[in-house]
Formats: structure tokens, sequence, C-alpha cells
């Protein structure tokens, strides 16, 4: 399975961000939208990544206020990204690896989309649901009597 496979399931909606808005306007986008993330644009080019975990950073660095600071101050100007034929079990080795819960999927300079670590779950569990039901499948019409073939049988 295929980053490209998870987003044409997910959708193209994608909420992006100024690095020189205020981030309490962009908390304002996340909380209105209910979303994690906001992909930080400047000039058409991904230059970094706002999620909770930076807003938190910075509340704590700030002693528990936001106050006036941009978004520039609080993203993460070096974000994980992937492509859409990145293979599924290497971007979850990926976000495991640097505990990412969003990652920007690029194709050359232009965005694509963002996948959560949610998406990949489902899209594992999803995976794995089909699989189940086909081996289920498979087996519920063994061919009877034919013994060879039987799980166990010996040859």
């Amino acid at each position: 399975m295929k980053v490209s496979d998870i987003l044409r399931v997910k959708g193209s909606t994608l909420y992006t961000t100024n690095p020189d808005e205020a981030l309490s306007q962009a908390l304002d986008l996340m909380a209105e939208k209910d979303i994690g993330s906001l992909v930080v644009m400047e000039h058409g080019d991904l230059v970094g990544m706002l999620t909770f975990r930076e807003v938190i950073q910075t509340i704590v660095s700030n002693g528990g206020s936001i106050g006036s600071t941009s978004v520039r101050r609080a993203m993460d100007d070096a974000p994980l990204t992937c492509t859409m034929a990145t293979d599924m079990d290497e971007v979850r080795r990926m976000m495991l690896d640097r505990h990412a819960r969003y990652m920007p999927v690029m194709d050359g300079g232009m965005l694509m989309g963002v996948i959560s670590f949610y998406d990949v779950a489902r899209a594992v569990v999803d995976s794995q649901n089909f699989e189940n039901k086909m081996l289920k499948a498979y087996i519920r019409d063994w061919p009877e009597g034919d013994e060879s073939t039987e799980p166990g049988a010996s040859i």
C-alpha cells in the first residue's frame, strides 16, 4: 500500500497558514476545523508544520501563554515529509522514529496532502480486515475430499 492510496480515500482538503500569522489565529482555525495540524506555506513553498505539540511547547516556554507569538516562532521548520509513492511500511517507520503524528505529502515541490498517524493506522486496519475476509472466504470454500491439499496434510 502506498501513500497515494490513503490520500485517495481521505480526500484532498488541506488547511494551511502563513508563518507570519499570529499563533492565536492559527489556533482558532485548528479549533474551528477540529484538526491537529496546519501546513505552513510561504510563497507556495512548504516551510513548516504546526501541530499541537509545537503549540504546547510554545505555551510552556512562554510561561503558560501564547501572547503575540507568530506561527514562525512555534512551527517545526524541518517537518518530516513523504511522497505519493512512499510505501506504507516506510511511512509507519518514519513516523514512529520521529514521533510524528502528521506528515505532509509532497510531489516535487507541490504539497499533495497531509496524512496523520490515524490515517495510517486506519489504512492498516482496513487492509487487515480485507485480508481476513478473503482468507475466511477461501477457507470456507476449501474443496472437500481433497486430502492432499487440506491444511496440515502431509505430502
